[in-house]
């Protein structure tokens, strides 16, 4: 009788923290306010993740200084991309982008006269003009992910 009892209390017990893990995974609780309840229940207690529309995200071709890096990208790699400032003129290097995705490395032209090389980045919209702007004043470079 004693261990019929004993494996009772065992199931009753493993039974109410099933319940209660339930009740803290959806956010129920038995508060006074029922309608937060009712939320829980119908929408996911963690937010969604927020993707970029097409609209937000542009493709950006971007010359990075080093072409033998560039060489070692491939479509679908993901990139930071660095600016690193002229350092006798008292430069810094920043981080403009992080793990943005490489859509596209040209062929380099048969020429050769310009330095360094092209690498077609997906990026948003607003990280593209810092990438514009600051390949104008300093070397750009990119470390993958």
């Amino acid at each position: 009788m004693q261990r019929l009892v004993r494996h009772r209390r065992r199931a009753i017990a493993a039974g109410l923290a099933v319940t209660a893990a339930a009740l803290v995974a959806t956010g129920t609780h038995t508060g006074a306010e029922p309608h937060r309840a009712e939320h829980a229940r119908r929408h996911p207690v963690t937010a969604p993740v927020r993707r970029h529309t097409s609209v937000d995200v542009v493709t950006a071709p971007v010359r990075i200084a080093d072409a033998a890096t560039v060489r070692l990208l491939r479509p679908g790699d993901r990139v930071d991309v660095i600016a690193a400032e002229d350092p006798s003129t008292g430069g810094t290097a920043r981080v403009l982008a992080r793990g943005v995705r490489v859509t596209k490395v040209p062929e380099p032209p048969e020429s050769g006269v310009e330095s360094g090389a092209l690498v077609v980045l997906s990026v948003p919209r607003a990280t593209a003009t810092r990438l514009v702007g600051a390949s104008a004043t300093a070397r750009l470079a990119v470390t993958l992910c």
